[in-house]
């Protein structure tokens, strides 16, 4: 992950010591002996490191059954979530990493990944369930097991990163390079190797906000897909610079207009805008940007 703010790089360089795993080693008998064995075999994990560790994601591929888990596990190839923590700080940190998970869920061709969870971690086990994971059973020890599959059911959040090709209309949505990669961090150029991808809430985020002018907008529907174009750089030659990189979903469109003031409008643009709180301030004074879509 080249210059990137979440690393991936091997557990050994990390020091368990470090107050980030206290809760995990209260939590999980032998997590420090787990970890010592995964530093020493060379194991990976994806890490974000801000003043000390504040992210850390650990997946491993399983092909097997496994009997400590009700109902049982048949043998099958899955992607375990093995360890997975955040620290929360307002950046929407959780949707990166799930983000993550689920690019390597369709890079590598698993069908089914899985997660063991207790029940107190209630706000892991609601970005899990938003994202399609789904309880299967209980482990002895008392985790909740949840299950994600690539199986399609035709909810535009919990089918993610599948899309509905069927049914819907398809647009083509022009984004400035400025905004484009920061954006879609996934989806940056290979002549964008400098760019840092930082821990921010609209680079995190799966749910991305779009404010634009441009005529027509109004035929957009929810459940319809977005071709993401990002724009020729100035200057530059389209044909080496100018590409289609993503393909999104329309969650729905809101007209500027529907909302009855200043302060609806920017809650309702949240964290997935890249525009901070002054320049929404300014959008909604001269609504140059009255279509609004999530």
């Amino acid at each position: 992950m080249m210059n990137d703010v979440i690393e991936h790089i091997g557990i050994s360089q990390l020091d368990v010591k470090d107050s980030f795993f206290s809760s995990l080693i209260e939590d999980y008998e032998g997590f420090e002996g787990w970890f010592e064995k995964k530093s020493y075999q060379g194991e990976k994990a994806y890490v974000l490191r801000e003043n000390g560790v504040q992210g850390f994601l650990y997946l491993k591929e399983e092909d097997e059954s496994d009997d400590d888990i009700t109902p049982k596990f048949e043998k099958k190839r899955r992607l375990k979530i093995g360890t997975f923590k955040i620290n929360p700080h307002g950046t929407v940190l959780g949707e990166r990493f799930i983000g993550i998970i689920l690019k390597k869920m369709l890079e590598e061709n698993y069908f089914e990944c899985y997660v063991t969870v207790f029940e107190k971690q209630v706000k892991l086990i609601e970005i899990f369930e938003k994202y399609g994971f789904r309880l299967w059973g209980k482990k002895k020890n008392g985790e909740l097991v949840y299950v994600k599959t690539l199986e399609k059911k035709n909810n535009i959040f919990t089918d993610f990163p599948c899309i509905q090709l069927e049914g819907n209309n398809k647009f083509v949505l022009s984004i400035y390079p400025k905004y484009h990669t920061r954006l879609f961090p996934f989806s940056k150029l290979d002549t964008e190797r400098s760019h840092k991808i930082e821990d921010l809430s609209f680079t995190n985020t799966i749910e991305k906000v779009y404010l634009a002018g441009m005529a027509g907008m109004e035929k957009i529907q929810s459940g319809d897909m977005l071709v993401i174009y990002r724009t020729a750089e100035w200057g530059k030659p389209a044909r080496w610079n100018s590409v289609a990189t993503s393909i999104c979903t329309v969650v729905e469109r809101k007209h500027i207009s529907e909302f009855n003031n200043i302060e609806e409008f920017i809650k309702y643009c949240g964290k997935g805008t890249i525009f901070n709180g002054l320049e929404l301030e300014e959008l909604w004074q001269f609504k140059k940007y009255p279509h609004i879509i999530k």
